[in-house]
This record gives structure tokens, sequence and C-alpha cells, in this order.
């Protein structure tokens, strides 16, 4: 299986994951990014810094699968699924 990597954009800052998780394809990467989002922004003392804030996944080679904005995991309209036309999905 892939290793995708999620790495964290908070203005001019990067928080990298070094580890990565295996997964089975980029739309599972995806949800994995939703649900990572979500937990972050559990503590309210996080959602200030973090709204602006964007999950950039790559794969092992470097290249960015996704990029998905916090404010956009947290909207009540978000889809369940990716949208394979997004300008979002590389």
């Amino acid at each position: 299986m892939p290793r995708y990597f999620f790495n964290t954009h908070i203005g001019e800052d990067v928080i990298t994951d070094l580890n990565g998780e295996e997964l089975r394809d980029p739309d599972h990467a995806w949800e994995a990014s939703r649900s990572i989002i979500r937990a972050m922004m559990d503590d309210p003392k996080n959602q200030d810094r973090l709204l602006a804030a964007s999950l950039v996944v790559t794969d092992e080679a470097g290249e960015v699968v996704l990029e998905f904005p916090f404010a956009e995991a947290l909207a009540g309209d978000a889809p369940e699924e990716p949208r394979h036309d997004s300008p979002n999905l590389h």
C-alpha cells in the first residue's frame, strides 16, 4: 500500500509528518485528512490559529496528492466523499 504524509501548513510554518501512514488510495487519504483536521480542531485553544491552516498530503515521492483547508473540513456542507473534479485534488 502507498504511504501518505500529512503536513500541516499554518501561515509560513510547516509541521512535517515524518512517519506517514499506509493507506489504500488518495480517497482514503482524503478521509483520513478530514478526520485528522477535525481531531486537531476539537481543542478550542487551537481553533482560531488553525482555521486558516491546510493539511497538505504528499506521497512517498514528495508529490502533492491533495490540499485540504481546515475550514473546508469543518464546513457543515463538506462533501462526505472527495469530488474527483475538485481543484484541490492533484
